[in-house]
C-alpha cells in the first residue's frame, strides 16, 4: 500500500472537497523504516531535486557528546530504554530522534533523526533513571 501525502477529501469540518486534479508523483510519501540496533546498514535514497539521503537501517554505535566534560566519543549501544514516538519502539529497539538509549557511557538522548541523518548523534544525560 502507497503513502499518499496530498490534500484530503475531506474539509476540518467533515465535508466534501471536490478533486481539483489526479494524484501527482511529488504527492507520494516513502515506506517506514525504522532504524534498529544492529551491525550497521545504511541505504542511499533519491529526494526530490535530485540530491540523495542516507538513511540508517540498523545500527551499533552512537556518537556521544557528554555536556560534563565537553567530549564526543563513539560508544556502543546496549538497548533502547524509552522512546516517546512510541512505546511499542522500545520492545522493537526503533531509535527515533528523542529515544533514550542505554551505552556504555550511561543513558543519551538522540538528538539526530537516523532516517534522514545517517548517523546517531546523542548528548548524555547523567544517571537518572527510565521509568520502564
Amino acid at each position: 500500500m502507497g503513502i499518499w501525502q496530498g490534500r484530503s477529501r475531506r474539509k476540518r469540518t467533515g465535508g466534501r472537497l471536490r478533486p481539483i486534479r489526479k494524484k501527482r508523483r511529488f504527492e507520494i510519501g516513502r515506506e517506514l523504516q525504522h532504524a534498529t540496533l544492529g551491525s550497521g546498514t545504511v541505504k542511499t535514497y533519491r529526494i526530490r531535486g535530485g540530491g540523495t539521503r542516507i538513511r540508517t537501517l540498523t545500527v551499533e554505535k552512537a556518537n556521544v557528546y557528554d555536556p560534563a566534560t565537553k567530549t564526543s566519543k563513539v560508544t556502543k549501544i546496549v538497548t533502547v530504554r524509552e522512546n516517546p514516538a512510541n512505546p511499542n519502539y522500545v520492545q522493537r529497539n526503533i531509535i527515533t530522534k528523542g529515544a533514550i538509549l542505554e551505552t556504555e557511557l550511561g543513558l543519551v538522548r538522540v538528538r539526530s533523526r537516523p532516517g534522514q541523518d545517517g548517523v546517531v548523534n546523542a548528548v548524555r544525560i547523567g544517571d537518572r533513571t527510565a521509568s520502564k
